[in-house]
């Protein structure tokens, strides 16, 4: 009668390891800047991928299927800075951009408490946003390998989803200095991504924890630690109206800013969608965003151009 509860604690203590073929490597050589005193070891659930209890970030590449186009895109999975979300907002993304033609690094960041996050039922705001480290410290890495791996050092650019939308954010606004302490020569590239794509980004509107009934719905202003510039990556956007997770308010301030700053700004609004839908198939028009993204990354020159034109 025990047999079947040890099992399913093996599974939840398990590490998330990637498809056969591919490696995660750490992506700090030693200590872990930051790091938590005494972190619960990680854990997955056996009936789909929820990662939670990171303490180790790693990064996993995934090669271009077909041409190689040289772009690179590292991938950053929502779950609210508490846990991350490997497949839906992961590895099923890195299988649509690798048959694109795009190397894809996929970022497991620590979690939890790692940036902006709803804890014992109020907002929690870390003193050191350490998935924002992981994210510099990745885009450093994908530049020092780019040679070998053929990815042209220029075309680097990042896409998240709900919270990893967030830290799209805060890695497009956060590159002219390092969050920690530089640890050697991958430091010393460019953390700014080339290009930035955000699909329903939560944490980023002023009044978000405000009373509904009260909050002002007309003032569009960012949160204090995301303060957009002109050098602000390109960045495209997406979400839909009927998310009640992160509202689409939070498109919708960071559009405002990225036009304000004279950034080039591409925003898709869907009245219904939800939240959390990834690349999953379904009968709304929502479902055909990954086509809007492509068609943005041929515009902005990132992909070349589409076969016959």
């Amino acid at each position: 009668m025990y047999k079947p509860v040890f099992s399913v604690v093996l599974l939840l203590l398990a590490v998330w390891q990637p498809s056969p073929g591919h490696i995660q490597v750490p992506i700090w050589p030693g200590k872990v800047p930051d790091a938590l005193p005494h972190p619960q070891p990680e854990a997955v659930r056996p009936d789909w991928a929820k990662v939670t209890n990171v303490s180790r970030p790693t990064m996993t590449v995934y090669a271009p299927r077909g041409r190689n186009t040289g772009a690179a895109v590292v991938v950053f999975p929502g779950g609210g800075y508490q846990i991350l979300a490997m497949d839906l907002e992961g590895t099923e993304i890195c299988d649509w951009l690798t048959s694109r033609g795009m190397t894809c690094v996929l970022l497991k960041y620590r979690v939890p408490d790692s940036g902006p996050t709803w804890k014992d039922g109020h907002r929690y705001y870390p003193r050191v946003q350490t998935a924002l480290q992981d994210a510099q410290r990745t885009l450093g890495l994908v530049r020092q390998h780019a040679a070998e791996w053929r990815v042209d050092p220029h075309k680097v650019g990042v896409i998240g989803f709900s919270a990893g939308g967030h830290l799209v954010a805060a890695v497009s606004t956060h590159f002219a200095k390092r969050t920690y302490p530089p640890v050697d020569a991958a430091d010393q590239r460019s953390c700014r991504p080339d290009f930035a794509v955000a699909i329903y980004p939560g944490h980023l509107w002023v009044h978000e924890d405000e009373d509904r009934e009260t909050r002002s719905e007309t003032d569009l202003r960012l949160r204090p630690d995301i303060v957009v510039t002109p050098n602000t990556p390109p960045t495209f956007l997406l979400q839909a109206e009927d998310d009640h997770v992160d509202g689409v308010e939070q498109s919708l301030a960071y559009y405002t800013a990225l036009q304000a700053a004279g950034v080039p700004a591409e925003m898709h609004l869907y009245a219904q969608g939800g939240h959390a839908f990834g690349l999953r198939p379904g009968k709304l028009p929502v479902v055909g965003w990954p086509r809007l993204v492509e068609q943005w990354l041929h515009t902005i020159g990132i992909l070349p151009p589409p076969a016959g034109q």
